[in-house]
Parts: structure tokens; sequence; C-alpha cells
């Protein structure tokens, strides 16, 4: 991604002038094109749909592009850090696997999912113009995920504890419990991490964000390299330089926001009015968390269970590798989501449904077609994947069989994660958090522990049936979203706005 002819001091949509009252509800120029374009009857059918496809590919890449780069480096910074754990020996690349994937997802899915409501509320208020509001929305979600980091926190304090209760192998809940300490500051990066980057994404910001976390990921593989294998602080060393990574990357970020003239008008400094409206403000930021947390703390569990199973050491190993390259693929994924999330809710904000749902429609199909060729890969290459991470043919061997559920798990994530973004942008947080739960913790674990206990499927028969639960999930979310009403949601969001304009409090129904 060169840097020729781009101007960091301009966003990829520019901010307009202070809004005025009448156009309180406008939206910009290159939006209205394109609600115009889908809503001209003059047009023949197949012109207008390759006139609206173009008009979007110009709105979509420049935002996704750069989102699932830095949702892509963001990730291979953890991933790196399992990589050098892997080549320590088997037995530290299961504590990182249960240190990362295990509990670290707890934090992780929580942040993110509060976070989440600042993409409702920023894309919305930006697409309406309500552009003062963006960052209190950001210092108010700010204040709520630091608070919660602290009972995270002793939760990775008796890490080991925990995992010993939960029937984990003494020497890898031990080693675990030495990785999850180092982690403890990332919790609070996270906190500051998620709001700041909805912040940047709801403007369209996004080209910044992926030269940072370039930088960061360089900078985490030399010192991990160093502390790891030159100075000998073995796992302990690896999950410190991960947090002093991720702070490197909040730091980068916000001194960015200070410094850009291109946020004159979405961030005015700190205010107290970010300690006002935090009741409301947590109750869609809890509906954001529930929803994503149902969401990773499912394959987070079926990692836990993984570790109760015969041979357990194995049974991580080989999961671990899986779990580690479906999550680096799902990046993708959560990109595209990001990108769905901002392009419905700015669509919704100016008043154009056409464009909303167009916009649901291209992101969707774009993402499955990227998974679909990721998938392939995963197949022609199932026998050499285990190698990135550790060496042994025993490894090897157990990722190739799970290679098909891996391949299956990549094409669902192409699809699922942008629906959820789609949620995200129209407010449905509540309602695909009663969804994860009927279809992930009443079908899929149930189903999966029958099928990996009972029947001694093991890792297969856990992973299968927990991909049920997916299916179903995928399956009722393309439903409701095929099914909604486009012009409701553009009053909901409005009813918003007035509340807003009236109260000055957040954008909640």
């Amino acid at each position: 991604m060169g840097s020729q002819g781009i101007n960091y001091d301009e966003p990829l949509l520019p901010p307009q002038p202070p809004p005025k009252p009448k156009a309180a509800h406008g939206g910009g120029d290159e939006s209205s094109a394109l609600e115009d374009t889908l809503t001209n009857r003059d047009m023949m059918a197949v012109q207008r749909w390759w006139l609206a496809t173009w008009l979007e590919m110009r709105y979509l890449v420049p935002l996704a592009g750069p989102a699932l780069v830095v949702y892509l480096l963001n990730y291979l910074i953890s991933m790196s850090t399992q990589m050098f754990c892997g080549h320590l020996g088997n037995l530290e690349l299961a504590a990182s696997s249960l240190g990362n994937n295990g509990v670290q997802l707890l934090a992780y899915g929580l942040m993110l999912g509060m976070g989440s409501a600042v993409e409702t509320l920023c894309g919305q208020a930006y697409g309406a113009n309500k552009y003062e509001m963006l960052g209190i929305y950001m210092q108010r979600s700010t204040i709520l995920l630091t608070a919660t980091g602290i009972p995270l926190m002793l939760v990775y304090i008796f890490s080991k504890d925990i995992l010993l209760l939960l029937g984990e192998p003494e020497d890898i809940a031990s080693a675990a419990g030495i990785f999850i300490i180092g982690l403890i500051p990332q919790i609070f990066a996270y906190a500051c991490n998620f709001p700041i980057q909805k912040f940047l994404q709801s403007q369209s910001v996004v080209f910044p964000s992926a030269y940072i976390s370039a930088v960061a990921l360089v900078f985490h593989i030399v010192l991990s390299w160093v502390v790891m294998f030159k100075l000998g602080w073995g796992l302990l060393g690896a999950s410190l330089v991960l947090s002093l990574s991720w702070w490197i990357i909040v730091v980068a970020q916000f001194v960015y926001i200070l410094y850009s003239s291109k946020f004159k008008y979405t961030w005015t400094g700190f205010s107290l009015a970010a300690f006002s409206g935090l009741w409301d403000f947590l109750k869609l930021s809890t509906a954001s968390a529930v929803m994503l947390c149902l969401e990773t703390w499912y394959f987070q569990i079926m990692v836990l269970i993984a570790g109760l199973l015969e041979n357990p050491q194995l049974a991580l190993d080989s999961l671990s590798v899986s779990t580690t390259i479906s999550g680096w693929v799902f990046m993708i994924a959560v990109g595209f989501n990001a990108a769905a999330s901002v392009r419905v809710s700015n669509e919704l904000g100016a008043r154009h449904p056409k464009s909303a749902s167009f916009s649901v429609v291209a992101v969707t199909s774009i993402s499955f077609v990227i998974a679909l060729i990721c998938a392939i890969l995963v197949l022609i290459f199932r026998y050499q994947l285990s190698y990135i991470f550790t060496g042994g043919s025993e490894v090897s061997d157990a990722v190739a069989e799970l290679s098909p559920f891996l391949a299956l798990s990549i094409l669902l994530n192409g699809v699922q994660p942008v629906l959820s973004g789609v949620a995200v942008g129209c407010g449905w947080q509540a309602f695909v958090a009663y969804v994860n739960v009927g279809c992930y913790y009443v079908v899929g674990i149930p189903v999966g522990a029958l099928l990996g206990f009972y029947f001694n499927l093991g890792v297969k028969g856990l992973w299968g049936g927990m991909l049920g639960g997916t299916i179903m999930q995928t399956i009722i979310l393309l439903w409701v979203t095929y099914r909604t009403d486009w012009e409701k949601e553009v009053e909901n969001a409005a009813h918003r706005l007035r509340t807003w304009d009236a109260k000055k409090e957040p954008l909640l129904n």
C-alpha cells in the first residue's frame, strides 16, 4: 500500500462544515449520488445496478481495505507471539493457546463488544452531521471500558486457579497462568483502543491506523525475538511485549487524533459531558458486548473443553494452529464488519434506505468470495499449515484432519461477522444476542460436547457440533437482514437524532 499521492491530513470521506439546522439530516453529495442512482427509474435495471455497484465500491474499498489491514496486522501481533511460543516447545504453545484463545478472548470480546456501541452512535451521528458528539461518545466508552477492566484484571491474576478448577492439566495451567499475568496491561490498552478505533472508522479514517499497526507489528516481532530468545524471559516476556505493542498502537492513534486537523469538528477536547448519560450508554454498550461476547466466547469455550479431551496437549496444539489460522482469516471479515457498520449507520443517519440495503449486499458478497478463496487454500496446504507454529508430524497430521472443519469455519466467517456489522449499524445488538444464545449455547456447545465425548469423536466432534450452531445463526441473520424494512430503520435512526437534539443525550431509543 503505497503512500504516493495520499494526503494523510484529509479524511477519506471529508467532514462537511458544521451543520446548519435545516441540514441536520442531510447526507453528503457522494452518498446522495448512490441513493439517487438506486431510486432512478428512468435507467434500465442493469445499468442502474452497475452504476450503483461502481459508486458503492468507491465508498467501500477505501474504507474496508485499510480496515481489514488494521485487523489483520493487529491479529498478527498476537499470532506472532503464539508462533514464538510454539518454537519454545509444545507445552509453551499449548499454554499460550490457552492464554490467548481461552482467557485473553474474555477481555477482547467484552471490550470490543462494548466498544461497538460507539460504531452505532458515532456512525449515525456522523451521517447526520452531528459531529461534535463523536468525541463525547469516544470518551464515554473509554470510561466504561476502563471501569470494566478492573474486575477482568482479577480474573487474569487468578487465571491459574480458575483453569485448574475447570479441569485443565496442571502443567499447562501453570504455564498459561504465567503467560496471562503479562497480559494484564493489555486489558486497559483494549479499553482505550476500541473506542478510538470506532471513532476513526465512523469517519472513514482508516489509513493512519493501518500504518501505525504495521510499524507496531515490526517492533513487536523484533522485540519478541530479543526478549524471548536473547534475554530468555520465555512466556512472561512474550506476553509483556504483546501488551506493550498494544499500548504503542493506542498512544500513536490518540496522538494522531490530537494533532490532525481533520478532527477539528469531531474532537473538541476532553469534556465533563463524557460523564453524563453513562447509564444509557452502558445499556447499549452492554447489549453490544453480550452480542459479541457470545460469539467470541463460543470458540473460547471450545478451546477450554478441548483441554479435557484425551491427550490434551495434542488436542490443544492442533486446535491452536487451526483456530489461530481461522482467527487470522476472520480478521478479514471483521474488517468488512467494520465497513458494513460504518456504511449502514452513515446511510441510515443520512436517510438513505436504498443505499443502506445495497451496501449490505455489496459488503457481504465481497467478504464471502475472499473467504471462499482462503478456504480452498487451507485445503490445498493442509499438511504444511502447522509448521508455521511448531515442528513435528504428529501435530501436522492432526491439523490436516481438522482442515475440512477449518475450511467450513472460514466460509461461515465470510458472512456471519458482516451481518453482525449490519446489526451494529442498525442498533440490533439485543436481538442478535438472543439469537447467539439459542444457536451457540442451546444447540452448538451441547451437540459438540456430545459428539466429542459421548461418541468419542474428539476435537472433530467438538468442532463439528459447534459449527452446527454457527450455521443456524448465519441462516437466521441472513433471513432477518433480507426481511428488513430499511425505511423503518431510517425512521429509527431519525428518532435517535431527534432525541439527541432535544436532550443533548446519547442517540438511544
